[in-house]
């Protein structure tokens, strides 16, 4: 038996083809496993902190926002990102320290809250000028304290209102995350036509439309439980996903044009922080703008 012939045979035992090329890897189920425990884990430290408040709530902000600008200044970077993070992280955590002291008395608080914006802002300038030095990309480098710092100050501030900010965040947290799990439970179920494949080439019509159908349902039980009408939780909560949708795709779309698939790996099976709170940058300061700006507890009625 030829050489040539001795490999076919060994081929066709082997249950390959010459055709076939190199066996695809086998799914890992504990990759999937891993997508929902640690979704709880960050979960169950999220309404901890938020139940907590004050302090302990500013530090998890402090935590999520500052690991958040770490990825944000790598994936946009083309060499060395470290010189853009102590401007942000330094704006970052001094904004929140400004908004815990604001805690104090309602006095401080356009002072404290303008000094924070007006650090963000500095941040901003100091990383896109480090970028202009460096020949990077000024624009989305100088995006970076603001696209991080303006959500985590919103939070914090929906959170210190005294007109029940606890149940505000609760409200906010359970329309994005069910925004979140209902379009990825129907995108990859029902499938079908893309939503924007220029900007995110995984989004689905199915998934867009779980996606908000979740999150009203969970905005009108949330708020139901305490007086307000169904129907106005309901419109809140869809509002807040089409928004929610708005971050998501932001992200998807950034990553394509920097030609990466997860900001990073700081979560198993999620991908790096950004990956997890993407639609909350977004959802957050829309929402304190219609608290602060336009009077959302008075349009949604109950106890609010």
């Amino acid at each position: 038996m030829s050489a040539a012939t001795r490999t076919t045979v060994q081929m066709a035992g082997s249950g390959t083809s010459a055709s076939d090329g190199p066996a695809a890897p086998r799914p890992q189920p504990w990759r999937w496993m891993l997508r929902p425990v640690f979704g709880l884990i960050l979960a169950g430290m999220a309404l901890l902190a938020l139940v907590a408040g004050g302090i302990w709530f500013a530090g998890f902000i402090a935590l999520g926002t500052s690991a958040g600008v770490r990825e944000w200044h790598r994936m946009v970077s083309r060499g060395d990102y470290r010189p853009f993070l102590p401007g942000s992280i330094v704006a970052l955590l001094l904004g929140l320290s400004l908004a815990v002291f604001a805690t104090g008395g309602p006095e401080r608080a356009p002072a404290a809250y303008g000094l924070a914006g007006a650090g963000y802002a500095a941040a901003a300038l100091l990383a896109a000028a480090v970028a202009w030095m460096r020949s990077e990309q000024v624009l989305w480098q100088g995006i970076g304290p603001l696209y991080l710092g303006l959500p985590g100050l919103s939070l914090f501030a929906l959170r210190a209102t005294p007109d029940h900010g606890l149940w505000l965040v609760l409200t906010l947290f359970a329309a994005v995350w069910a925004c979140d799990t209902g379009a990825l439970v129907c995108g990859k179920l029902i499938g079908g036509p893309k939503l924007v494949p220029r900007l995110s080439p995984n989004k689905t019509w199915a998934g867009f439309v779980g996606g908000s159908v979740s999150a009203s349902a969970a905005a009108a039980l949330a708020l139901a439980t305490f007086g307000a009408e169904v129907w106005r939780g309901a419109l809140f909560g869809l509002i807040i996903a089409l928004i929610s949708h708005g971050g998501d795709m932001f992200e998807s779309w950034v990553k394509r044009r920097v030609g990466r698939k997860d900001s990073g790996h700081l979560i198993p099976g999620h991908g790096g922080v950004l990956d997890r709170i993407d639609s909350i940058l977004f959802a957050a300061p829309c929402c304190a703008a219609f608290v602060f700006f336009f009077g959302a507890q008075a349009l949604l009625g109950g106890n609010l």
